[in-house]
């Protein structure tokens, strides 16, 4: 039976300022970077044998740093673990949240908007994480992966996995920048 390991991306220019970035493709912070970095040492010892990613330039080069440090070959880049579409509040400061909607899920250190402008509804990010991790336990059965992606997404693949409903795993606990889980009956949080 192989493991799957998630990570949040590193610290990127947006969250370094409280935007709320969605599919922008904004890069690594420098703290990002080290971020990183550190993640990697705390892999080294997984057997990681591949990782998949979210093609946003944060996430991406997350997994990039992590591959070089862990001697990885095999980058998969994946449509399916870009971030969820904020919609109209892309590029809007985290604390206007409440002037856009009353609709929200309040969790231990965010704000989660349930309906918005343009945005992705929590149940189609879920079907979309359920779609994601079947494939990866169906392509990698006997194989160690780490799955790079973001915050919504991430919480969204966790919540599938586990087959919990969206709201149970949007009340798990907060997914930091290079947060790492790994996914598992008895799951641990790395740290």
């Amino acid at each position: 039976m192989n493991k799957i390991f998630l990570v949040r991306h590193g610290q990127d220019t947006d969250n370094a300022v409280g935007i709320l970035n969605g599919r922008r493709n904004t890069e690594l912070t420098d703290l990002g970077r080290q971020q990183a970095e550190i993640v990697a040492e705390k892999l080294k010892d997984n057997n990681i044998e591949l990782i998949y990613t979210s093609p946003l330039k944060r996430a991406y080069e997350t997994a990039r740093i992590i591959a070089d440090k862990l001697g990885i070959d095999e980058i998969v880049s994946d449509e399916h673990l870009i971030e969820r579409e904020f919609g109209i509040l892309t590029g809007k400061p985290v604390v206007d949240i409440p002037k856009y909607t009353s609709k929200i899920l309040a969790t231990d250190k965010v704000n989660y908007f349930l309906e918005i402008e343009g945005a992705e509804s929590f149940p189609m990010l879920y079907q979309r994480g359920k779609k994601i991790i079947e494939e990866i336990q169906k392509r990698h059965p006997d194989k160690n992966v780490l799955i790079v992606t973001h915050g919504d997404i991430g919480k969204m693949i966790r919540a599938a996995y586990h087959n919990w409903s969206w709201e149970k795993g949007l009340r798990t606990p907060y997914f930091d920048n290079t947060g790492i889980l790994e996914l598992s009956e008895k799951e641990d949080v790395l740290e």
